[in-house]
């Protein structure tokens, strides 16, 4: 059996990133340096030798152009490929195209700072990062995690939320935990697993 191997990849700067916007599920393009990171994704994945079996990624314009441009990098345009709002970034309900300073005007620093930060509290109209979890859990467990343990190697382009529930369980974090765990745009994080899915190697390629 191949190795399983399982590549995570946060998708390069969104136009609304660089804005410092609430983004959610609104679809922004990445910025040109958003394009630059996922060819650069790309290049480090080549230069590690991998190629991939499937992909999978969001709905949203910025994951799948993440995406698309990593796999042109490696020469595999074409790879099956699942699409799914499983996997879409967080929901920041009525918080989403705001300015971040905008909003701690509004509702006043420390307000924002729960929503952004905690575990369990939504904001309004949206998801908190464990609402987030209980839709990306099941469909990595039930759709991703099987062909990578069958030997399918694997990459995911998605969002810093939906990928902490993937490394909350790859990396046993408590919510405490994922909620320090900061995903840089456009950095490979490479994944092999033991065949009871535990992590048995893990690469960070920032840098």
């Amino acid at each position: 059996m191949s190795e399983r191997l399982l590549v995570l990849v946060r998708h390069g700067q969104s136009e609304w990133n660089l804005k410092n916007l609430f983004t959610g599920w609104k679809d922004p393009d990445l910025t040109e340096l958003g394009v630059n990171e996922a060819k650069e994704a790309g290049r480090k994945l080549k230069a590690q030798g991998l190629v991939f079996d499937v992909a999978f990624t969001s709905v949203l314009t910025r994951a799948q152009h993440t995406l698309d441009l990593i796999l042109a990098e490696l020469g595999q345009e074409g790879l099956p490929t699942s699409k799914d709002l499983a996997l879409n970034e967080r929901d920041y309900g009525d918080l989403s195209g705001l300015n971040k300073d905008d909003a701690r005007k509004k509702w006043g620093e420390e307000q924002v700072h729960v929503w952004r930060r905690s575990y369990d509290v939504p904001p309004p109209g949206g998801e908190s990062l464990k609402d987030t979890l209980a839709r990306a859990l099941p469909y990595y467990v039930q759709e991703i995690l099987p062909g990578v343990l069958n030997g399918k190697r694997t990459l995911v382009a998605a969002h810093g939320n939906s990928l902490r529930a993937l490394i909350m369980v790859l990396e046993k974090l408590s919510p405490e935990g994922i909620l320090k765990r900061e995903l840089a745009t456009g950095v490979p994080i490479i994944y092999r697993l033991n065949a009871d899915s535990t992590v048995a190697s893990k690469l960070d390629l920032a840098g």
